[in-house]
Formats: C-alpha cells, sequence, structure tokens
C-alpha cells in the first residue's frame, strides 16, 4: 500500500504525489548508488514527483532509464545559473530559458518536462515573455505544465497563464512569509502551491542544536554555508520547541518538521531533498502522521 498520496496540482489535472523528491545533494555528498537507494524507496512509497537539480540531470538521466517510462513526474528548472558570477545568474529570457531546457532533455533522454520551472523572478524580463515562453514549449510539446519558483505573490499574478500550474517557494518554520501573500494568491488563480525546504535546510531536523556542521551536512560545504548559518540564527526558540513538538509525538524532528509543512492550508506537496535512505524514510514517514491542532498553535506561538 503506497504511503504517499497522490493528489491534483491546482486546478490543473496535473496528478502528482503529496510529497516531492529533491535532488540537489546528488553528486554533492549522495552518489549513484545511495541516490538510486533513495528513488526506489521514494518510488514504492508511492512517490511520483520527482524535481531534477542542474547539476543532477547527468545522474539523473542513468538512474531514471532503471524504472518504467513515465513513472516519475518529472521537474527541472531554467533560468539561474549558480556557477555564474554574481549579477549574472538570472536569465529568464526567452533565449536562455529555451537554451536550458533543450538541455536538459537531451540529459534526460526525454521528449518533454512535466513542470518546468522558470527558476526566479526576473526583473529584466517582462513576466508576459516568461508565460508566453511556458505558452510555447507546451504548444511544442516540450513542456506539460509551468511552475514559477521563488516568485511573491505579486509577480506570481501578474505572470499568470493557464500553462502555469504551480509555484513553490521555501516554506517551513523558520520561513513563514509565503502565508502572507503568494499561498492565498496561489489560490485565487488556482495554482498549485508547492513548500520547498521544509527542513530548513536541515535546520529544523536538529543536528545543528550542539554547535558547529556536523561532517557531511550541508552546513559543512563551502556552497550552502551562507544560507544555513542565516537560518541557525535566531532559531534556537524554534528548533526547541519542534523538538518538544516531536518527542510528545514519538517521532523525529525532521518527520515533525514535515508533517506540519504538509498539513498547513494551501499546501499541495511539499519538496525535501534527503540525502540517504534513512532520511528518505524519515520523509516518507511524516505522511502518516496526524499533526495535531494544538501543537500547531503551540508552534504559532513561537513562529508568527
Amino acid at each position: 500500500m503506497d504511503t504517499v498520496q497522490e493528489t491534483t496540482l491546482g486546478s490543473s489535472g496535473l496528478r502528482i504525489s503529496s510529497l516531492g523528491l529533491g535532488t540537489v545533494t546528488w553528486g554533492r555528498g549522495t552518489d549513484a548508488a545511495e541516490a538510486l537507494g533513495v528513488l526506489k524507496a521514494f518510488a514504492d512509497a508511492g512517490g511520483t514527483l520527482l524535481d531534477l537539480s542542474p547539476q543532477a540531470l547527468p545522474m539523473a538521466g542513468e538512474l531514471l532509464a532503471k524504472f518504467p517510462r513515465g513513472q516519475f513526474v518529472l521537474s527541472v528548472t531554467s533560468g539561474v545559473d549558480l556557477l555564474a558570477p554574481l549579477g549574472r545568474r538570472v536569465d529568464c529570457s526567452r533565449r536562455a530559458l529555451y537554451l536550458s531546457l533543450d538541455e536538459a532533455l537531451n540529459l534526460l533522454g526525454v521528449e518533454a518536462i512535466d513542470l518546468w520551472n522558470v527558476g526566479h523572478w526576473d526583473a529584466h524580463t517582462p513576466p508576459s515573455e516568461v508565460s508566453s515562453a511556458i505558452e510555447a514549449m507546451q504548444f511544442q510539446g516540450k513542456v506539460r505544465y509551468g511552475c514559477l519558483r521563488g516568485y511573491t505573490g505579486w509577480q506570481l499574478a501578474v505572470t499568470s497563464s493557464p500553462a502555469i500550474a504551480a509555484a513553490t517557494s521555501a516554506y517551513n518554520l523558520l520561513e513563514r512569509a509565503p502565508e502572507t501573500e503568494l499561498i492565498p494568491a496561489a489560490e485565487h488563480l488556482g495554482v498549485g502551491f508547492i513548500a520547498g525546504a521544509p527542513l530548513g535546510q536541515g535546520v529544523l531536523s536538529g543536528k545543528y542544536r550542539a554547535g558547529g556542521y556536523p561532517v557531511g551536512s550541508r552546513g559543512a560545504q563551502p556552497t550552502d554555508y551562507a544560507d544555513i548559518h542565516g537560518l541557525i540564527n535566531g532559531s534556537d526558540a524554534v528548533v526547541e520547541a519542534l523538538r518538544t513538538a516531536a518527542v510528545g509525538l514519538g517521532i523525529s524532528m525532521a518527520t515533525a518538521a514535515m508533517a506540519w509543512a504538509r498539513t498547513r492550508p494551501g499546501v499541495a506537496a511539499v519538496m525535501a531533498t534527503p540525502r540517504t535512505v534513512q532520511q528518505c524514510a524519515e520523509l516518507i514517514a511524516s505522511q502518516e502522521v496526524a499533526f495535531p491542532r494544538a501543537i500547531a498553535h503551540a508552534l504559532d506561538d513561537v513562529t508568527l
């Protein structure tokens, strides 16, 4: 029996699993053998939504060949190059989006991407150019649905199009800003909201409670240090409140953080990135947790 439930994304007909699997650690701490184990555990639990980071595409192309074609809902992001110099990392022009999409299709060996993400709001590209680019690729059959990543509510509204089925942004107990604008805008527009980074880059798993950055953790990686360090600052009260809740429920902090995000109003799916099979099991376990309203209200007291 599947543990991960299926849901429909917004007002579209796209069916996805309520738990999405991120791949940002593939090739950066998660080797091919471990990634395959994670992918199998995810699939065995009924998971279908697979978010493929740019650096994970070559590995993903090889691993997906081991599964039935069409088993996963493939999500790919274009428009952001984290290796480019500062000030030039975001380019969501039609040209850049098309080049990135073609590269992803070639690396994965597929004809179409199920959920094509525009990776960031680009102040230098008109919203109409972004939406028309998604519509054109949908018409050509290279893209089935569009998604906007990291947009605010008003940015989603001015870029809105029938081709855009989803919006995704970081959303967790340390980052609740989407509640004020993005989630209500998505609901109004019939766009499904996917909550990213539900563990707050690992901070809500409790791994940084003792101070320092454990070997192998994302916080120990130079590329992630700044983002994670920023979340750790001022997080003590939230982390301790979550730990108390997890102990009371008899589950891990990671499972509790995932369950909180999954059960929030307006959330269609939660996207998390387990580095190991064990971490994947914790995330899957969150799908069966009924998060008590009283505990959710208690966590509101320290996060709102």
